[in-house]
């Protein structure tokens, strides 16, 4: 016998809440990306590389010229530029690599999102270029730095934010702040958003 469909036969009023309640499900929060970022189980090291030819670092291995040689790092993206902990330069470097620094602060105010589609385009380029290999780096290359790597996930592989984090946690334990996870949320929205636009048209 053909069971009755609960949506036909449920009042009006409780058909509306269970749709909300999908519909709430299919958007992210930022706990749900902690949880996420919870269940890795790697230890911190200097660097990884978390996707082909890009590789997150922390301050210290950044300013070891002798392994950045030896990764065959041509680019570094520095996410703590001119912030205590970091010497990271164009001067620095001089011409083996090329250079691009980020001013941000892995704070709960900080406008992180503004630099994403910068940070993505120096990112994309690198890889373009003969041999290129970039690295990213903060202090500790846990939030900022990973921030920016998902951002270019996100944009130019066009990876949703969940599957860009499972496969960085993969690879390297990361942890975004609260703020730079809200900030790649709304990123997420607005990619799906212009997907979905262009599909259309």
């Amino acid at each position: 016998m053909r069971q009755p469909d609960p949506e036909r036969t449920a009042p009006a009023g409780t058909v509306m809440s269970a749709q909300k309640d999908r519909k709430r499900k299919e958007y992210l929060t930022v706990k749900d990306l902690q949880k996420l970022l919870d269940s890795c189980k790697l230890h911190l090291h200097e660097v990884d590389e978390v996707w082909p030819k890009i590789y997150i670092g922390n301050a210290a291995v950044a300013h070891n010229k002798a392994a950045l040689k030896k990764l065959g790092i041509t680019h570094v993206l520095n996410a703590a530029h001119a912030k205590r902990g970091s010497v990271g330069s164009q001067n620095f470097y001089g011409s083996s690599i090329v250079y691009c620094g980020i001013p941000a602060d892995d704070s709960t105010h900080f406008d992180l999102d503004v630099y994403f589609q910068p940070a993505a385009d120096f990112i994309h380029k690198a890889l373009k270029s003969p041999d290129g290999r970039v690295l990213v780096h903060c202090i500790m290359g846990m939030s900022r730095s990973s921030t920016l790597v998902l951002a270019y996930l996100m944009i130019y592989r066009h990876l949703t934010l969940k599957r860009a984090l499972k496969e960085l946690i993969q690879k390297r334990a990361i942890y975004p702040n609260r703020n730079f996870l809200a900030l790649l949320l709304d990123l997420d929205l607005q990619l799906t958003r212009k997907k979905k636009t262009c599909q259309i048209l």
